[in-house]
C-alpha cells in the first residue's frame, strides 16, 4: 500500500480506515467516499456482509441471513439502487400472514402496532375471550407513568394483559431481537409506541392515534422489500461499487490493535508497512492501526464491528467506552432452510406463520420463501424452500444441538403446524453465534454514554446494530451518521441516539 494522500485531497477528512465490513462498515465507505475521502475498509473474515448472507439450495439462490428490507425507511432501498441493484428490488409476493398458537394457524391481525392493538376487536381469534376483556379495561386504568424507558412487555401488560404479550408482541419482537419482550426496551426497540404512550392515559388511545397519522401520511409502495438473488447481494454490490470509486476493501485481515498518535506523515493520511512505520514522522491525532501483517496510519476511523470487537479495539484508548460495549448482551439463532420438491406439497397460503413462546414450540417462526419471493420460485418451479427460525435470548441448550437435530425439530413444528410430512431435498443450517445485540431498559442511556466517550476522541465514530437499530436501514442510517459526525455534523448521530431507528414495521394495519 502507498502512504500517498492528504487531509486536503480528501475534502478534509484525509484518510479514514473503516473496520468491519457488515452492512454498516459498507454504508460509512460509501458515504466518505461522497464526502471525498480515501477510504481502507478492514474486514476480519474472508467475506463481506455480516449478518446479509447470500446462499443456495437444491439448486436455488436464497438468502441464509436477512432476507428483507424495510422499505418505509429509504436508506436501505437507496443504497441498493446506488449500487446498481435498483431493476432487482422485488416487494413480497404476499403481506399475508399468520400466528401458530392455541393449537392452530390463525390469521395474523391487523389494526395492531407491534402487536399493541387500537381496539380488542382487532386480535379477535388469537386472543382468548378474557385476554379480550382485558383489553377493553384500559381505557378506565389510571394512566401508566413510562419515565425516561420501560419494558414493553412490561408496560403493555400493565395496559393490556400479558395475553397480548406472550401471543402477539413476544413472537413480533422475537423475529427482529429474539429476545424477551418483557426486557426489551420500549424506547429503543418500538420507539413511536414510546413516544405515543407517553402523550396518552390510554395504550389504545395512542395506538389509534399512530394509525390515524400513518393512514393521513402514508406513503405510496411496499412495507417491505426484498432483492432478486437476495438480500445478501447488496454487501458485495455495495464493495464492488465502493472498489470502482476508488476505495480499498481487504478481507481475511483482522485488526489487532488502534492506537492514537500513530506515525503519519503531518498533513497526509496514508500506511506504512511495519518495516518504515517507524521511518514516518510522528503526526498527532492521527491514529494507528496495526491489521494482519500491515500497520496503517489514517486520519480518523469508524468502527463498525459488533460490540465484544469494538470493545477490544477501544480498551486502551477510551476503557469508559469499551466497558459500556463489553456490556452488551448478545442473542443467538440459528435459521433451517429446506427445499422440497413441489409435487404434492399442500402449503398454507401466505409468507409463513410467528410462534409464540407459551405455546412451548421450538420453532420461533416459518417462511414460505418461495411463497413470498418470487424470485426465488421463478428460478426453479419444481422446487419450494422454506425457512425456519431456532433460538431466543437465554435459550442456549437448544441451539447445542447439532445440525441434523434442528433439521428434525424444524421438520416436527413445521408438520405439527402445516401438516407437512415430506422429506426435503436437501436441507441447510445457518448459526449466527452472538447474532443480535439486545436493547434491554436503558439501552438508549447506553449509547448515548459510548457516543459521549467516543467524542472525547478526535477522528472517531462507531456504527452498527448494537446502536440505533438492528434492521438494514438502521445500519446504514448509523453509518451515515458515524460519517457526518467525522465531517463535523454530530446532529445525526444525537437524533439516532435519542430517537432509534424502529427495526420492524408496525404501523396501523400492517
Amino acid at each position: 500500500m502507498s502512504a500517498t494522500g492528504s487531509g486536503a485531497a480528501g475534502g478534509g477528512l484525509g484518510h479514514v480506515v473503516v473496520i468491519g465490513a457488515g452492512i454498516s462498515g459498507l454504508a460509512a465507505a460509501h458515504r466518505l467516499l461522497d464526502r471525498g475521502a480515501r477510504v481502507t475498509v478492514l474486514e476480519a473474515s474472508d467475506r463481506v456482509g455480516g449478518k446479509l448472507l447470500p446462499g443456495e439450495i437444491a439448486g436455488v439462490r436464497v438468502d441464509l441471513g436477512a432476507e428483507s428490507l424495510l422499505a418505509r425507511r429509504p436508506e436501505a432501498v437507496a443504497l441498493a439502487r446506488e449500487a446498481g441493484l435498483g431493476e432487482r428490488l422485488r416487494p413480497p409476493a404476499t403481506a399475508t400472514a399468520a400466528i401458530w398458537t392455541r393449537g392452530a394457524l390463525r390469521p395474523m391481525p391487523k389494526g395492531h402496532v407491534m402487536g399493541v392493538p387500537g381496539t380488542a376487536d382487532a386480535l379477535r381469534g388469537v386472543l382468548s375471550d378474557e385476554g379480550l376483556a382485558r383489553i377493553a379495561r384500559d381505557t378506565d386504568l389510571p394512566r401508566t407513568e413510562i419515565g425516561d424507558d420501560v419494558a414493553v412487555g412490561e408496560y403493555v401488560a400493565a395496559r393490556l394483559g400479558r395475553e397480548v404479550v406472550d401471543r402477539l408482541v413476544e413472537p413480533l419482537l422475537g423475529g427482529v431481537y429474539a429476545g424477551d419482550a418483557y426486557r426489551l426496551s420500549m424506547r429503543s426497540a418500538v420507539p413511536q409506541l414510546f413516544r405515543a404512550a407517553r402523550g396518552h392515559d390510554s395504550l389504545t388511545a395512542a395506538v389509534r392515534a399512530l394509525q390515524a397519522r400513518a393512514a393521513a401520511d402514508r406513503a405510496a409502495g411496499p412495507v417491505f422489500m426484498g432483492i432478486e438473488g437476495g438480500v445478501g447481494s447488496l454487501p458485495p454490490a455495495v464493495a464492488a461499487t465502493v472498489r470502482a470509486r476508488g476505495g480499498e476493501v481487504l478481507t481475511g485481515t483482522p485488526v489487532r490493535e488502534l492506537r492514537r498518535g500513530g506515525t503519519a506523515r503531518p498533513g497526509a493520511a496514508g500506511s506504512a508497512g511495519a518495516g518504515d512505520a517507524a521511518a514516518a514522522a510522528p503526526s498527532e491525532g492521527a491514529w494507528r492501526i496495526v491489521a494482519g501483517d500491515r500497520v496503517l496510519h489514517a486520519d480518523a476511523v469508524v468502527l463498525a464491528v459488533p460490540a465484544p470487537a469494538a470493545a477490544g479495539l477501544l480498551r486502551a484508548e477510551s476503557p469508559e467506552a469499551a466497558a459500556e460495549l463489553a456490556a452488551v448482551e448478545y442473542a443467538s439463532m440459528a435459521l433451517v432452510t429446506l427445499a422440497y420438491r413441489r409435487t404434492g406439497l399442500n402449503l398454507p397460503e401466505g409468507s409463513g406463520f410467528l410462534v409464540p413462546p407459551v405455546d412451548g414450540r421450538t420453532i420461533k417462526a416459518s417462511t414460505f420463501a418461495s411463497q413470498k419471493w418470487d424470485w426465488i420460485a421463478e428460478q426453479d418451479p419444481d422446487v419450494v424452500v422454506l425457512r425456519t427460525s431456532v433460538g431466543r435470548y437465554g435459550e442456549t441448550e437448544v441451539l447445542g444441538r447439532d445440525d441434523a437435530e434442528l433439521v428434525e425439530i424444524s421438520r416436527h413444528d413445521l408438520r405439527e403446524a402445516t401438516g407437512l410430512d415430506a422429506v426435503p431435498l436437501e436441507t441447510r443450517v445457518t448459526r449466527w453465534t452472538d447474532g443480535l445485540p439486545q436493547y434491554p431498559v436503558g439501552h438508549h442511556a447506553r449509547v448515548a454514554r459510548v457516543r459521549e466517550h467516543v467524542a472525547k476522541l478526535p477522528g472517531l465514530a462507531v456504527c452498527g446494530a448494537q446502536y440505533d437499530g438492528v434492521g438494514v436501514p438502521a445500519c446504514i442510517a448509523s453509518a451515515y451518521a458515524a460519517v457526518d459526525q467525522l465531517a463535523g455534523d454530530p446532529a445525526a448521530a444525537r437524533a439516532l441516539t435519542a430517537d432509534p431507528v424502529q427495526s420492524l414495521h408496525g404501523g396501523a394495519g400492517e
